[in-house]
């Protein structure tokens, strides 16, 4: 009985060998992909300057107070450093002056905020499953290694080996470039949310409460 059950975990392992080198082989496509995104949004972001940030926003505020809403946006879309924070200001710019505007200005930088988290979970989620995958990619092989160690099967012995050691690199390079693209989206998102912060508040001084 025992027998049989250790034989279905070394069937299941030796089915798992396949799916995870596909997916430690997916793990480092996402990574390569993401730090293509992460330096079109640093590029995008090279020509942030507060100055014309705050000049912006003073001209947005002068626009609204004379209702013209279109001009307010015009002014405020070449501070926008990404898509999202875009759709952000253009909101700022149609709903800022009228009654009750704080609290859907701060709904907006909430959602701003949120889908920021989401779109770093793609690589916090890559920061502890890359080194996962590769500690499996490393462990399973081994036991194939090991058997053909015991019926003096080098070859199979090394190419088990070099196999369990590529996955674990490989995992280990999935991790740390996930963990250094998260610690630098999360700076430059915060910066972000900083600036539409600047902006609104900008838009809403002076307004009666």
């Amino acid at each position: 009985m025992i027998d049989d059950i250790y034989q279905v975990i070394f069937k299941v392992a030796e089915a798992l060998e396949l799916p995870v080198v596909l997916l430690a082989v997916a793990a480092l496509a996402a990574v390569i992909y993401e730090t293509g995104a992460f330096v079109v949004e640093r590029v995008r972001r090279h020509r942030r300057s507060f100055p014309a940030l705050a000049q912006a926003a003073d001209a947005a505020k002068s626009a609204i107070a004379d209702d013209d809403r279109i001009a307010a946006d015009a002014v405020l879309h070449p501070v926008a450093w990404s898509q999202q924070m875009a759709d952000v200001l253009t909101v700022f710019a149609q709903e800022s002056g009228k009654p009750g505007t704080e609290p859907r200005l701060a709904k907006q930088l909430a959602d701003f905020d949120f889908n920021a988290q989401r779109r770093l979970s793609r690589t916090r989620l890559l920061v502890r499953f890359g080194p996962a995958l590769g500690l499996m990619g490393t462990l399973i092989p081994l036991s194939p290694a090991l058997e053909g160690l015991a019926n003096g099967d080098v070859e199979a012995l090394s190419d088990n080996l070099r196999l369990a050691f590529s996955i674990t690199v490989l995992g280990l390079l999935v991790g740390a470039a996930a963990f250094a693209l998260s610690l630098a989206r999360d700076r430059i998102y915060a910066q972000d949310h900083s600036d539409l912060e600047y902006v609104a508040a900008v838009l809403t001084s002076g307004e009666e409460r």
